[in-house]
């Protein structure tokens, strides 16, 4: 009896284990059960050669064993059409298989593509599906149940998300509001993620609603998912980003359009403003407990947000008097921001006219033709005008005078025409 104690105790383990959430195999938004999908398709198709190859490992190394006295063996043998058709043709097969729904799954399962259905059999109105044969067949394996049943009315959410340290900053554009390490969606409607971070590398991941995408400072990710169930999911940083990094994890409520709508007037009635001031103060290490391990920075709410916070953010120009990085790049693009950027930008025309692709990209951003690439002396003072056209016309000034330096170049800057003085503006 004693014996049979530990073999019914290790019985009881897949008991236990009918406890746990897969939450990778079993999600909860119609984008993760197709990459669930995928995944276990992927693995199957890949057992067609593993578990063949594995008992013919054991059957052999059993029938051939030394002390088998009845086995044949021919030493004759050295080649068989048939055998070289099965261990080649085999593998050729599963990996052409693999490679066609993977091929075709990577353009339907791409986070930045906008989602035309909620579910395997509810379309969204007005957004047309075209596939192709590859395409066509990847959907059937990763979303076998797949129909046009019914069609719904409905917008994407859009949530802009900045990964702090060590917390997760979340704003709602259209409602107004912002929170910190809560975020909250209504089930069935699609949403629309615009990620960054304010520092370092690192990684969106919520397991139940979609695959993990990865958040770059001064870079904008995006993400389309949708939640198709209602509950509390847990997400959190899939990239390691310091001692803090197990500390950044959030809650998502996927709620339904009223339980939503009462968790927006709850975010709404929080007194903070999520301003320049108060983002500089939220964007700081989390606090460390007495033994130095960094804590939960919890959850926090605000009631409105400045406009243009995610903007500052995304360009890095959150700091007062700071140059955003798009206007750094439309000076850039203008050849410089002084009388300099002339020479600047025929230089850089020059280089370019040399390919097809730069003289369409300048008709398309700046509106110059093809034709317009020949640098002649005559066409400095039109260049100068279109190399400066993203910024304020230039006014006449007399040689001793001064000029504030137009908006969107150097801020907070007086510079004289002869570049002798040069002092802040006050």
């Amino acid at each position: 009896m004693k014996k049979l104690t530990p073999l019914a105790a290790l019985l009881l383990v897949p008991l236990l284990l009918t406890g746990c959430d897969w939450t990778l195999i079993n999600p909860s938004g119609y984008v993760a059960k197709q990459q669930s999908n995928l995944m276990i398709f992927s693995v199957l198709v890949m057992l067609l050669v593993i578990v063949p190859v594995m008992f013919l490992i054991l059957f052999f190394s059993w029938k051939y064993r030394q002390s088998n006295q009845s086995g044949t063996y021919d030493s004759g043998f050295y080649h068989s059409n048939k055998l070289e058709v099965v261990i080649w043709g085999a593998p050729i097969c599963i990996i052409i298989v693999l490679a066609l729904v993977t091929w075709g799954s990577t353009y339907l399962l791409d986070p930045y593509r906008p989602l035309v259905r909620i579910d395997s059999q509810t379309k969204i109105a007005g957004m047309e599906e075209e596939l192709g044969a590859v395409k066509t067949l990847a959907s059937r394996f990763i979303d076998p149940k797949r129909s046009d049943e019914a069609v719904v009315e409905t917008t994407p959410l859009e949530i802009e998300v900045a990964a702090l340290d060590w917390k997760w900053l979340f704003i709602y554009p259209e409602q107004g509001i912002a929170t910190v390490n809560e975020l909250a969606a209504p089930v069935n409607r699609p949403i629309r993620f615009k990620i960054t971070s304010a520092s370092m590398m690192n990684s969106f991941f919520i397991p139940a609603l979609s695959g993990q995408v990865y958040a770059m400072p001064a870079m904008q990710t995006q993400l389309n998912a949708v939640m198709n169930r209602e509950g509390k999911f847990k997400g959190f940083s899939a990239n390691y980003t310091g001692h803090g990094f197990s500390q950044m994890y959030f809650y998502f409520h996927s709620l339904s359009n009223a339980g939503f709508d009462q968790w927006v007037e709850k975010v709404r009635s929080s007194t903070k403003v999520l301003d320049r001031t108060e983002y500089l103060a939220l964007d700081q290490y989390n606090q460390k407990d007495e033994r130095g391990h960094v804590q939960y920075f919890g959850i926090r709410h605000y009631g409105s947000v400045q406009q243009g916070m995610y903007h500052a953010i995304l360009n890095l120009c959150v700091m007062p008097g700071a140059m955003c990085m798009d206007e750094m790049m439309g000076i850039d693009l203008a050849g410089g921001a002084g009388i300099d950027s002339l020479n600047n930008l025929k230089r850089l025309r020059y280089d370019m006219r040399r390919t097809t692709k730069a003289q369409l990209d300048l008709a398309e951003f700046s509106g110059m033709m093809p034709g317009d690439l020949v640098c002649t002396s005559d066409s400095a003072a039109v260049d100068f005008v279109r190399a400066t056209r993203r910024l304020p016309a230039l006014k006449p000034i007399t040689p001793t005078a001064s000029v504030e330096q137009p908006a969107g170049s150097v801020q907070g800057q007086k510079i004289s025409r002869d570049g002798s003085t040069i002092a802040p503006i006050l």
